[in-house]
């Protein structure tokens, strides 16, 4: 008997026709979409863990609670970054190998 697994992410529909043209310039837009709302991402909580650092300060007693929370979002920001950075270089590929696809070669010598 066949096992067969059931894909909820990561399911790629160009699987089931492998004949069908990748649209790398569609891909690129994606790609910037998502790094932009990484950045955004970074930007927002990096923005919530100033906030923290700052109710730290005005409340002595919930102190502790606050740190916590602001390292929380400080990890969270860097995550957001590197998610960013991530898809720059993805968008990157997209971009060549679209160049690639239309024919333009790039003659690198050095």
């Amino acid at each position: 008997m066949a096992e067969h697994h059931q894909h909820l992410f990561h399911h790629n529909k160009d699987e089931e026709n492998p004949e069908k043209p990748v649209d790398y310039r569609k891909d690129e837009k994606h790609k910037k979409h998502l790094e932009e709302t990484g950045g955004l991402g970074a930007v927002a909580t990096g923005t919530y863990a100033l906030h923290e650092k700052r109710e730290a300060k005005k409340d002595p007693e919930g102190a502790h609670k606050h740190k916590v929370e602001e390292e929380i979002a400080a990890a969270a920001a860097v995550g957001a970054g590197g998610y960013a950075f991530h898809e720059s270089h993805k968008k990157k590929d997209a971009k060549k190998l679209d160049e690639e696809a239309h024919g333009k070669k790039n003659h690198h010598l050095f």
